[in-house]
């Protein structure tokens, strides 16, 4: 393959005669060192609809097998040739391309497709020392692309794509080899097909093994993992459709380094990353910000999901330092496609749902895809709590000329929630109580409508300058309303209870723009990146509580139903608060190739925050009052990857964050914001000719100015503490053996308090395991009569977690045990997955709190899926 050349639509004409999930893997490999390149038309004409695979000429068959048997016979008779080199030459009139084989191939049909030229060879297999598929951009004058990759049956294709017309090739072969000799065509000479080839790649069926190269969110540009001078893992579609994930953080078990964190009583979703709490969610790029006001991820409509470690300010802004997930979501198809499925599961869980995607006009330029589901499910806490969303996302992409793109989103989701303030500690443990066992009430409910709607418009100046931009709001409305835990007696059992409600509204408008430019100084390649941020967050909270109406619970022999007839519009006010957040980044990049195996990535960026806070009269404060505060910081980052093999990379970065505090000095000053700041080196290799991904990091983060209480006022806080995290992690994900894949991971993490007026130094960062550990692995049979039959096993290990920043309980570590079967066939899938196969008790996670937000995990569950594609 040549790296550092300009992938145009020149250069993706060819890519139409293959597969769509191996023209998607062709484009994504001839763009590891670079980002997505210009289109242009190829003649006068125009772009035109796709040609499908099935108009290209196949091999003659003589009958057609109507069992396994009949089908197996003659591939077993026929021994496959096999590819093992190819190299390419440009002669004075042409090129010349020379396929190396362990026999003798079979002259091979050939056919024209607008500019490209295609043979198809049978009875023959690619077996590269670099993998099974050749690539080659802009091989000789007038020929754009050279492209070779295995066929289903045995066969290979190649595919030769001239710049203005289909090259003119001459075949002839020999005992151990075959030649191609071409000349470029002649422009002003039809074709037999008239049409002229479009290529448009929008995330077309993908392979369907774990390993993905790219990943954008450690630099906001498509770039090979191998490439990037960081820690990053991505969990491919087809892991969260092996596990059947429902929710997040079932997908996030299988990285390393990363546990659930608060949920706010389940109305939100948090991580902690690396020993640090808070992480929150980006979905595309773009985060939602205001606690509560951040929603629950839908999976359904996720391709995939990116995690980054380590501080990421430089291209996120404000952010915990431990590092960001990023959720991607899926997008238009050029070609048609249709999926139906119905799950079903234990508590009565059923979920139907819909993927519809592909053209909405004959040329193909306008798109659209549609995701939606309803869920039911009961929880499995007490009360039986129905539990339901509602979800609908279309989305219609553009092709508004050769240059430029737009795509319109649209996301709404309406959510019953349980309003769950889980379980209190007693002693050094959490409470010894049956994990279904409810401390709050009946009468206690959620419920959140979000709505998330934007563009990303994208317009290439030339091959190698481009400008994005994209846009979101997102709206979210969540109440909630219950009892609420106000203290807990531990020598009797009896934990006091109040009644009160909270609504918060919270509104974002984000919009994104950068510039993304590849040029060359010298022999050194750049890619250049310039982008700015801008975000305004409103957010509106109105809390009542009433503390005079104290009710006890007896927890280890409750009574509910104290609060069924409160009134919850009736209570006294205890919170009335209208904020507003302006937010601006700039920041610059720049990824710079000295060498092939030499690469260094640098930045820096900007940020100004503006809160303003104003709080209205209350029960306990009849006397209104505001605040405004300005934060800014300079945030760099730099890395470096040294590859000594094609296959192995050797990394460093430093990086640092920062996250503007909401505390108060005694003087009613802001407190400064936190600073993180992290070195990180490591290695990471692909296996496998290509198909395994491992890495393996050691990372060392310091937070700084984390609020500390105030040693002269106990009421007020200053910045002066410190936490300090260090340690190992491994990653390994892809496919062993054609059908057996893989997902693994390992961390041990060293996560303490350095610093604090009342913490002692030293104690453990609250649910952060030193030691845990995940592992997924999936077969499924490849030919056969039984070929479509898959299974899975896989665990989950967490290590034992401190419950609290002052140590004062701990969680117990716990094993999960899950386990798969499915069956494909044509074009239906059955599945059944069981999660937590032995019915293991545990706590999902602490909030750091012994009163409240030590959550259980869900028990033995069962869920089973039917799906049909169409």
């Amino acid at each position: 393959m040549v790296r550092g050349v300009p992938f145009g639509i020149t250069a993706l004409l060819a890519l139409l005669s293959m597969p769509s999930a191996i023209a998607e893997e062709a484009v994504n490999r001839a763009t590891e060192n670079q980002t997505p390149a210009a289109t242009e038309p190829t003649n006068g004409s125009g772009l035109t609809e796709p040609i499908p695979v099935e108009a290209v000429p196949q091999p003659a068959m003589e009958g057609v097998a109507t069992t396994v048997d009949e089908w197996l016979t003659p591939i077993a008779q026929a021994e496959l040739v096999e590819i093992t080199n190819i190299q390419v030459e440009e002669t004075a009139e042409g090129f010349t391309l020379q396929l190396e084989t362990t026999g003798e191939l079979a002259v091979p049909e050939t056919a024209i497709m607008g500019n490209a030229a295609i043979a198809d060879i049978p009875n023959a297999v690619l077996q590269l020392p670099d993998g099974e598929e050749f690539l080659v951009s802009e091989p000789a004058e007038s020929i754009s692309l050279i492209n070779i990759t295995n066929l289903p049956d045995n066969q290979v294709r190649i595919a030769i794509t001239g710049t203005d017309a289909p090259p003119a090739i001459d075949i002839s072969t020999e005992a151990t080899g075959l030649t191609i000799s071409g000349i470029p065509g002649d422009p002003t000479v039809q074709a037999p097909d008239e049409e002229a080839i479009q290529v448009v790649v929008t995330g077309e069926a993908e392979d369907d093994d774990y390993f993905v190269p790219n990943a954008s969110t450690a630099t906001r540009t498509d770039t090979p993992i191998l490439d990037t001078p960081a820690s990053i893992q991505v969990i491919p579609r087809q892991v969260l459709e092996d596990q059947q994930v429902v929710r997040l953080e079932e997908a996030l078990t299988n990285v390393s380094g990363v546990t659930p964190g608060n949920t706010l009583s389940g109305n939100t979703e948090t991580f902690n990353i690396r020993g640090f709490e808070n992480t929150r969610v980006l979905q595309d790029g773009f985060r939602q910000f205001g606690g509560f006001g951040a929603n629950i991820t839908e999976t359904a409509n996720l391709e995939q999901v990116e995690v980054l470690k380590g501080p990421a300010s430089i291209l996120y802004g404000e952010i915990q330092p431990g590092g960001v997930i990023n959720v991607v979501t899926k997008q238009p198809l050029s070609e048609p496609y249709y999926d139906l499925q119905a799950q079903v599961g234990s508590r009565e869980f059923i979920s139907p749902s819909l993927d519809f995607s592909g053209p909405l006009t004959a040329d193909g330029r306008l798109r659209y895809r549609l995701n939606a589901l309803v869920r039911r499910e009961e929880s499995f806490r007490d009360f039986n709590n129905n539990l339901s969303r509602s979800f609908i996302a279309p989305t219609l992409a553009w092709q508004i000329s050769d240059r430029t793109d737009l795509t319109v989103q649209f996301e709404y989701i309406d959510d019953e929630l349980l309003f769950d303030n889980s379980l209190v500690a007693s002693g050094e443990d959490v409470v010894d109580v049956p994990l279904d066992r409810n401390l709050f009430d009946p009468a206690n409910h959620g419920k959140s409508e979000f709505i998330n709607v934007g563009y990303n418009l994208e317009h290439r100046f030339s091959d190698n300058w481009r400008l994005r931009n994209a846009f979101r709001y997102t709206y979210r409305d969540n109440f909630v309303f219950g009892a609420l835990q106000a203290g807990f007696d531990e020598n009797t059992g009896i934990l006091t209870r109040v009644p009160g409600s909270q609504n918060l509204i919270a509104e974002n408008y984000s919009l994104q723009t950068n510039i993304v430019g590849e040029f060359a100084t010298g022999s050194i390649q750049h890619t250049l990146l310039f982008g700015i941020d801008l975000n305004r967050t409103d957010i509106s909270t109105f809390a009542r509580i009433d503390f005079s109406n104290r009710q006890p619970l007896n927890i280890f022999d409750p009574v509910y139903g104290v609060f069924a007839d409160i009134n919850f519009d009736d209570l006294p006010i205890f919170r009335d608060i209208d904020g507003q957040s302006d937010r601006l980044g700039i920041y610059l990049q720049d990824q710079i190739n000295f060498s092939d195996n030499l690469i260094l990535l640098a930045g820096l960026r900007y940020d100004t925050v503006e809160q303003s806070t104003v709080n209205g009269p209350t029960a306990i404060n009849p006397t209104p009052s505001g605040t405004t505060q300005n934060d800014d910081a300079v945030t760099p980052r730099v890395g470096i990857v040294y590859q000594p093999t094609s296959n192995i990379s050797l990394y460093g970065s430093y990086s640092q964050s920062f996250t503007p505090s909401s505390v108060t000095t005694a003087a009613g000053d802001p407190l400064e914001p936190e600073r993180g700041e992290g070195f990180e080196v490591g290695v990471k290799t692909e296996l496998l000719d290509g198909d395994l991904l491992a890495t393996l990091a050691y990372f060392n983060i310091t937070k700084q100015n984390v609020a500390t209480q105030d040693p002269n006022n106990s009421f007020f806080s200053v910045a002066t503490g410190e936490q300090h995290s260090q340690g190992i992690e491994l990653d390994i994900a892809g496919e062993i053996l054609p059908g057996w894949n893989v997902i693994a991971s390992y961390a041990y993490i060293d996560a303490e308090v350095t610093e604090d007026n009342v913490i002692p130094e030293g104690n453990r960062l609250f649910n952060s395991p030193r030691h845990s550990a995940s592992l997924w692995t999936n077969y499924e049979i490849q030919a056969g009569d039984l070929a479509g039959l898959g299974f899975g096993l896989g665990f989950n290990f967490v290590g034992e977690r401190a419950g609290d920043l002052a140590n004062s309980f701990e969680i117990d570590s716990y094993v999960l045990a899950n386990a798969a079967i499915s069956y494909e066939r044509d074009d239906w899938r059955l599945a059944l997955n069981i999660k937590n196969l032995f019915d293991t008790d545990y706590i999902r996670s602490t909030s750091g709190s012994r009163l409240f937000g030590n959550l259980p995990g869900e028990p033995f569950t069962v869920i089973g899926s039917f799906s049909i594609q169409f």
